[in-house]
């Protein structure tokens, strides 16, 4: 159970309690309310696709004002970027307390971390001829079918596309820059009688809690804006949340949390499901949906941020016959420091939402297929023997599996970068068994650093200065697992040249190049820290805070060890692997992530699909829960529907706490045993389809596994669907069961397509909810019409012996009788790709010509795209199954074969439908090369 008394809510965090309040007060005072933001019209200047400007705050009374610098930047990409900063702070001009050597300005540093492109400005934005008092108009994006209103006073700004408004900031006069002040002592009495209304400086100046006290040397300095989307009822994002895909409001009511979501990376042991508490990693970026629409926020801020959601519903006119009600989506964001940075995006459709994104903060990384095969992980396996032992009985009965992992204890006496010489004296041997199989090894490697004399690592990393600060500018003794523990700073570019240099193969002793590495804890965790991480007031690199960072940390480090597995030797350039569970916008780019310390139950298994849905729509595929659940004992129907589920992870990972029993498949027993392999062999059947999946979501930003409102963007229906999904592209829609005793599922089919069962044919017809039959050794999944879906169907032991085997193509026929899809491989291991060793091809079926074929994708060859080609001729088509054939195939006896100007025939046989299932058309050994242009004619 969560200790909630560790973590703050929103009324024990000063700055989103009093901006809470504020917005309370605003709201109290609806059309009366003056905000106190004016954006001075002499100031504007649009020049270069920017628009620049002074925005004036109005303090007090007296007409003091502080001058917040605006600049909105039109970008290439249809995005606009919404930035606003405080002048004095800009320039320094401020004093801090108690001595501080803390940075002046507000943090603009991540954009550095988050940003890879996409920044480049448009060359078409133009100001409106359309004039209107009080307002500055610019057009932009395609065809400048965009159009940014930039109201003056209050300031406030519409963001418009077809002619209606889809986003608006300070609509409700929220926004709140907490500018830099003075503090000026008070006695008691001038305390006590401050006067009502004003502002309560409590929590201005310092603020305990956990038994720290943060001593905030620059004083209140939150930022906060409301994001309102007129005619929206669904936002979904800002992971990491135990939440539903489409996020809940947040001040109250029936069904409703009364808390905001937190994002505030945090290590929470046994996290509770259906709550807005803030979790291991944070991606501040939202999408809201309505039919046929889609647009998005990017809130760029690594300080603490909540996100307050509340839907105003306005009731249909009765007078208006045919007009009705509509929801209106209004969202409070609240970051402790920083810049005010907003990217707006625009749409109309998820994918285009999600690719803009991804222009800015980068696509998912394309991982060695080992990475997307299943992986074998507990804390801890004990010894070299025990490794070995378990490789060996994953063999024994035939269950595939490409890692296995260490945890903490492989190590001499928490010290990373070692083994512990009793039960690790010989890792090599470990390591060389596994390589056999093809299989890898991955290791735990943690952010805190043990304090202990004599030990290398820690002695370098003090004598070298690259460990996080404390307030003072002393290096900052925390505890973790080692105990006292110091902790690498990875915002310091010294510190990733030395991290680099501790992974080679001469400085950590006993690894391979089959050795790959898990960050956890990187929040980061220090257990004796308030809130079970480290102070705001610590320092880091550059002298920023602690408090402006700290979402940014585990990127970092993640980012740092990515970089030092890609040149531990020179010569061995492969793509590495590296998990994390903390995470941020951009940690996309370097590796995996989980969604950590969950429990073996059943509300824990039905939230995880929620959870990973959240993340790929915020640009984060690439995620996965522990199969099983990492805290507790799992009964087994429990860990056989895990894996169920699992299989369908984009990360799939089994893990286990140290106190539970050893439950690898092969203990399971019967029928659990056979049930949980044809799970796992289901998975690696599907490799091919799932690595299509993944390049495509490393080449344009899309979902791994993608919700329902993703697909079908104008179907009200499934807006709010988040326990079934489609893999990739392929038409493969899933439904694992995910609640304790069901033996059926219902599953949502949203068009008029014919859907068959993936194991057995039969056909599902017509839009609506169908039953379908999940007895425990059943996993529902149906195949959408119109696809075509490339398998593997040779059982291996790894995905690695897998390289050489042919290819099966399962062909769903629409109603049309026609299918579409498309393959990708390359070696799975190296960068290659990028000089054009890969093959992408496209398969079509035409029912009019009655002919499939397979077209090249790859587009102009590479410098390595002949060699690999020579490497994969030999590997071919050995299956070709079509799924709901029509009576015209009971006749087909053969099909022609066309390739490399030749022609050959070869024999169809065809099965006629029975009962529910559908009739269906088997190819055996077209012989067709998997690189190549051919074309099967069906007479």
């Amino acid at each position: 159970m969560v200790k909630h008394e560790n973590f703050k809510t929103c009324a024990q965090s000063g700055f989103c309690a009093r901006n809470r309040a504020y917005a309370d007060l605003a709201t109290s005072q609806a059309s009366s309310w003056d905000s106190p933001y004016r954006l001075t019209p002499e100031s504007i200047v649009f020049k270069n696709d920017r628009l620049e400007g002074t925005i004036l705050k109005k303090v007090g009374g007296n007409g003091e004002t502080v001058r917040l610098p605006l600049v909105v930047a039109f970008l290439e990409s249809g995005t606009a970027r919404v930035t606003i900063d405080e002048e004095k702070r800009q320039k320094g001009d401020i004093e801090l307390r108690h001595g501080s050597k803390a940075r002046k300005e507000r943090y603009d540093e991540a954009a550095a971390w988050a940003i890879v492109g996409g920044l480049d400005v448009s060359k078409t934005a133009i100001l409106s001829e359309q004039k209107e008092e009080g307002a500055t108009r610019v057009l932009y994006g395609p065809s400048n079918k965009f159009e940014a209103v930039i109201r003056h006073q209050p300031f406030s700004m519409e963001f418009n596309r077809d002619e209606q408004t889809q986003v608006k900031f300070n609509d409700r006069g929220f926004l709140n820059l907490e500018h830099w002040r003075p503090k000026i002592e008070k006695t008691e009495v001038e305390e006590e009688a401050r006067a009502e209304g004003t502002e309560d400086e409590g929590t201005w100046w310092e603020e305990s809690f956990g038994g720290n006290t943060d001593s905030k040397p620059r004083g209140p300095e939150s930022v906060a804006l409301d994001i309102s989307f007129p005619g929206y009822e669904h936002v979904y994002g800002i992971p990491e949340h135990a939440t539903s895909l489409s996020l809940k409001e947040t001040r109250g009511g029936d069904g409703n949390y009364d808390e905001p979501y937190r994002l505030y990376n945090a290590d929470v042991f046994e996290y509770e499901v259906n709550s807005p508490m803030t979790l291991y990693g944070s991606i501040p970026f939202m999408q809201a949906h309505k039919k046929e629409s889609t647009v998005g926020v990017f809130w760029l801020n690594g300080a603490e941020t909540w996100i307050d959601v509340v839907k105003a519903k306005t009731s249909a006119n009765p007078l208006s016959l045919g007009v009705a009600g509509r929801v209106t989506t209004q969202t409070h964001w609240v970051s402790e420091s920083g810049q005010l940075d907003v990217f707006v995006f625009l749409g109309p459709s998820p994918a285009e939402v999600t690719k803009a994104y991804g222009e800015l903060t980068g696509y998912t990384a394309l991982p060695q297929q080992f990475a997307i095969a299943y992986h074998q992980c507990r804390w801890n396996y004990v010894s070299v023997e025990d490794v070995k032992d378990v490789d060996r009985r994953f063999d024994k009965h035939n269950i595939p599996y490409d890692v296995i992992w260490l945890d903490i204890e492989y190590t001499d006496g928490k010290k990373y970068f070692t083994w512990d010489s009793l039960t690790f004296g010989d890792p090599i041997s470990m390591q060389k068994q596994l390589t056999k199989n093809g299989r890898k090894l991955v290791a735990i490697i943690d952010p805190h650093i043990k304090n202990e004399g004599g030990y290398r690592v820690v002695d370098e990393l003090k004598s070298k200065d690259l460990a996080v600060k404390d307030k003072g500018g002393n290096i900052f003794e925390g505890w973790c697992w080692p105990g006292s523990s110091y902790w690498v700073d990875c915002f310091n570019p010294a510190t990733r040249d030395w991290w680099k240099s501790l992974f080679r193969y001469d400085s950590w002793k006993g690894t391979t190049s089959n050795i790959f590495i898990w960050n956890d804890m990187n929040e980061p965790s220090v257990f004796n820290g308030p809130e079970t991480t480290m102070p705001k007031d610590n320092l880091h690199y550059g002298n920023w805070e602690h408090r402006d960072v700290h979402n940014i940390y585990g990127l970092t480090y993640h980012n740092a060890t990515h970089h030092a597995l890609i040149e531990r030797k020179k010569s061995e350039i492969r793509r590495p692997f590296v998990l994390t569970r903390a995470f941020f916008a951009g940690s996309q780019r370097i590796g995996a992530m989980w969604t950590g310390d969950n429990e073996a139950k059943w509300e824990h298994l039905a939230a995880a699909f929620p959870m990973i849905l959240a993340n790929g729509i915020a640009g984060y595929p690439f995620a996965g829960a522990d199969v099983g659940g990492f805290f507790g004992n799992p009964e087994k129907d429990l860990l056989t529907r895990w894996y169920q589920a699992g299989a369908f992870y984009p990360f799939f990972r089994g893990h286990a706490h140290i106190d539970t029993r050893r439950r690898e498949p092969y203990l399971a027993g019967e029928p659990y045993t056979s049930i949980i392999t044809e799970a796992l062999r289901l998975r690696y059947q599907l490799l091919p389809a799932w690595y299509t999946a993944f390049h495509e979501a490393s080449t344009v930003g899309t979902p791994i596994i993608r919700p329902h409102y993703y697909v079908f963007p104008g179907d009200e229906e499934g807006f709010a669907i988040d326990d079934q999904f489609f893999v990739g592209s392929t038409g493969l829609l899933a439904k694992p069961v995910v609640t304790e005793g069901a033996d059926k599922v219902d599953i949502y089919i949203p068009d008029e397509e014919d859907y068959y069962d993936y194991f057995d044919y039969t056909r599902y017809s017509g839009a609506g909810i169908k039953s379908i039959p999940a007895p425990l050794e059943k996993i529902p999944l149906l195949m959408q019409g119109g696809h075509i879906i490339p398998r593997r169907d040779r059982p291996r032991r790894s995905s690695g012996l897998m390289k050489w085997d042919p290819f099966t193509l399962i062909i769903v026929l629409n109603k049309a009788g026609d299918a579409e899809g498309t393959l990708y491989v390359d070696d799975g291991e190296t960068f290659d790709y990028q000089a054009g060793a890969f093959i992408h091809r496209r398969f079509v079926f035409s029912s009019t010509s009655s002919a499939l074929v397979s077209e090249n994708l790859a587009g102009s060859e590479g410098p390595k795209t002949m060699a690999y080609l020579k490497t994969m001729r030999r590997v071919r088509v050995e299956r070709i199954v079509l799924v709901g054939t029509g009576g015209e195939w009971a006749g087909r006896k053969e099909a022609r074969v066309s390739e490399d100007g030749k022609v050959r025939t070869v024999g169809v046989v065809h099965h006629q439908a029975v009962g529910a299932r559908a009739a269906w058309a088997i190819v055996r050994d077209p012989g067709v090369a998997v690189g190549k242009d051919w074309k099967i004619e069906f007479a």
